[in-house]
């Protein structure tokens, strides 16, 4: 039977996943839901969707399995809580929310009933940043010593008036919005940062939110990271994120285009590898979905959530447990960067109560 879920935010990545999601055998789509009625009864009318106003409404239709919440940050604590309590299974789009610990008791009330939560880092379905995952595994790289993970991309090149992205206390900036990313692959790869040495956030168009975001964080076992983050950058066409990775074994380089790999033979050399450089493709380090919109990994992380859902992934990969990760390392940035002084616990910011949903709907 199909997993019956409904989508939950009607902007750019809740329609992305609204498409992709219809077009996957896994899943039924059994409503939509936004507060632009405008939009939602467009796609009823046309995708032959039903479109529901309130999210509560949503909550209570019957044999509902999932749900996908594409809203603005600030929506996504209480709206993924009510799901859970539900015993619903939930995709979330990232950040989960504003503050690790809210992060990390959702991850445990997902775990506690036993259902499959999973957060919108896409990054790790990428064909060139698994084998860079793989490859460290391996030990390709012998003791790592240092990364660079790097953003950048054409976003605010103006002043203009901001959406919730550019506003304060909402979710939105370079660093919320933009560095997560990045700074998701390295947690994936290294874990949480033991500290952070140095931090700037830099505002240039937004007037209420940072344009940049510079960190220098220390990572177990010695490993450090330089982390360059700009979505003001003029330069690029689109969001371009790129990792670095030096040990005593040699080098690695990877967008999402190709693997650079150096080794120099002073650790175990992967089959396909040789010392000296080796470059392998995208094309032929992704395995192939079911349904393309965007690029592969969009889709593969939603067929991992079904597979995940039907017990045949034994969970998902970029679940709620690991994005509480990069949560703690923004906090742990954005304290450093602000001379405050971070212990670890959540930083004071704005609650939205639960009447205030319905106008925070439409990522």
């Amino acid at each position: 039977m199909a997993i019956n879920v409904a989508v939950i935010g009607l902007g750019k990545m809740g329609l992305s996943h609204l498409a992709i999601v219809n077009a996957l055998e896994d899943f039924k789509v059994t409503a939509i839901c936004d507060s632009a009625a405008l939009v939602g009864q467009v796609i009823e009318k046309y995708g032959h969707m039903r479109y529901v106003a309130k999210y509560d409404d949503v909550l209570a239709l019957p044999d509902l399995h999932a749900i996908i919440i594409a809203t603005p940050t600030t929506a996504h604590a209480p709206m993924v809580r009510q799901a859970l309590d539900r015993g619903l299974h939930v995709f979330c789009e990232k950040p989960l929310t504003l503050t690790a610990s809210e992060s990390e008791a959702l991850a445990e009330l997902a775990a506690s009933k036993g259902l499959i939560a999973q957060v919108g880092y896409h990054n790790r379905f990428i064909g060139t940043f698994n084998e860079v995952k793989r490859l460290i595994e391996q030990g390709a790289l012998g003791r790592v010593t240092h990364v660079q993970a790097e953003a950048y991309g054409p976003v605010v090149l103006k002043p203009s008036k901001p959406t919730w992205r550019g506003k304060a206390g909402q979710g939105g900036g370079c660093l919320y919005d933009y560095a997560a990313h990045p700074l998701n692959l390295v947690n994936w790869y290294f874990g949480q940062p033991e500290s952070c040495t140095g931090a700037l956030l830099k505002s240039g168009f937004s007037a209420e939110v940072d344009d940049e975001v510079y960190a220098t964080l220390s990572f177990a076992g010695g490993v450090t990271a330089q982390l360059s983050v700009n979505w003001s950058d003029a330069s690029v066409r689109k969001m371009t994120t790129r990792i670095s990775i030096w040990g005593e074994g040699g080098k690695i380089f990877a967008d999402r285009q190709e693997v650079q790999v150096f080794l120099t033979g002073n650790a175990p050399i992967p089959e396909g590898y040789g010392e000296g450089w080796t470059v392998r493709y995208i094309t032929e380090l992704t395995p192939p979905v079911s349904f393309y919109l965007r690029g592969e990994e969009y889709s593969a992380q939603l067929e991992s959530f079904g597979r995940a859902i039907r017990g045949i992934e034994a969970r998902a990969g970029n679940d709620f447990a690991s994005a509480a990760e990069t949560d703690a390392t923004i906090e742990m940035i954005r304290a450093v960067a602000l001379g405050e002084r971070f212990t670890g616990a959540v930083m004071a910011q704005p609650r939205r109560s639960a009447g205030m949903l319905g106008r925070l709907l439409g990522r």
